[in-house]
């Protein structure tokens, strides 16, 4: 399962995007980022939650706000009614679209603030995320007019939650770019990385697509994500293989090769080196767990 840069369509009579997710299998991990904060309530389902290099559990209410560009997923273990459906309401809108927030509309200063502590994702509090819960389902009953009156009340409640914890840790969150060019040749390689971390990644082939040489492309990757393309890229296999060695029963070899390790060995001693465990051990902790 590739991560991949989603393109959002705004709809015609709205400047933000709603999805009504229901699904009566299972909420598949996708290791995704796009441009858009994005806001996400999951209901009846439990499993884990994929933002940047956090990996954390979530259960039935859970609620969170990822900043733009940060990668994410989540992966459902099991619903809590099995009769109905897993459901995830999701809010999308753009960074541009907030600007104003913090300096024409004093008051909702400390949604701009909030907005930016999601950089690196935020989970709500168990009781803000109830309190939202009911504003966000009728959100979606709303006409396009009202419907971002009441984003904008959902917005302003989270802001007060002092509770709200970042997930991702900073060094997982690209860092804004200083110039329009770095912008354009940092996201072309997140975007190719994005796509094809299970394919062989070389460090000449990236610095090509961003138009830069090999020490060019280590310092503008340095500069904007805080690590190097290998350790990069190594966060994004071992994050979607702990999805897959968490979500289903295929084999650890065939795993290490679709997150693109040519070798078991390899493939275990870096997931060792990363999550304390071998990848054996986690497939076990998170079935006693759940």
């Amino acid at each position: 399962m590739r991560p991949f840069l989603e393109r959002l369509a705004l709809p015609d009579d709205a400047s933000w995007a709603t999805l009504n997710r229901r699904l009566d299998g299972e909420i598949p991990f996708q290791w995704h980022h796009h441009p858009e904060f994005e806001l996400t309530l999951t209901l009846n389902s439990r499993g884990q939650r994929f933002i940047g290099d956090h990996i954390g559990g979530y259960e039935d209410g859970d609620l969170v706000l990822v900043g733009p560009n940060l990668p994410h997923s989540w992966c459902s273990a099991a619903k809590i009614d099995e009769a109905g459906p897993h459901v995830a309401l999701v809010m999308w809108f753009l960074p541009q679209w907030t600007a104003p927030l913090g300096g024409v509309f004093t008051e909702l200063r400390p949604v701009a603030q909030m907005l930016s502590r999601a950089a690196n994702g935020l989970h709500f509090s168990a009781d803000f995320a109830a309190d939202a819960r009911p504003l966000i389902e009728t959100l979606f009953t709303l006409p396009p007019d009202e419907r971002l009156i009441q984003l904008l009340r959902i917005l302003a409640l989270l802001a007060r939650d002092g509770a709200a914890k970042p997930l991702a840790s900073p060094l997982a969150v690209p860092a804004s770019p200083d110039k329009p060019a770095d912008r354009g040749r940092i996201d072309r390689v997140l975007d190719h990385v994005h796509r094809r971390y299970g394919e062989r990644l070389t460090i000449d082939s990236l610095a090509d697509i961003a138009a830069l040489s090999p020490s060019g492309l280590h310092r503008l990757f340095l500069r904007h994500t805080g690590q190097s393309v290998t350790t990069y890229v190594a966060k994004l296999r071992i994050g979607a293989a702990c999805a897959l060695l968490s979500g289903g029963d295929r084999p650890i070899a065939a795993i290490a090769s679709d997150v693109g390790y040519d070798t078991l060995a390899n493939f275990n001693r870096q997931f060792r080196a990363q999550r304390g465990v071998t990848p054996r051990e986690y497939r076990q902790r998170f079935r006693t767990v759940a």
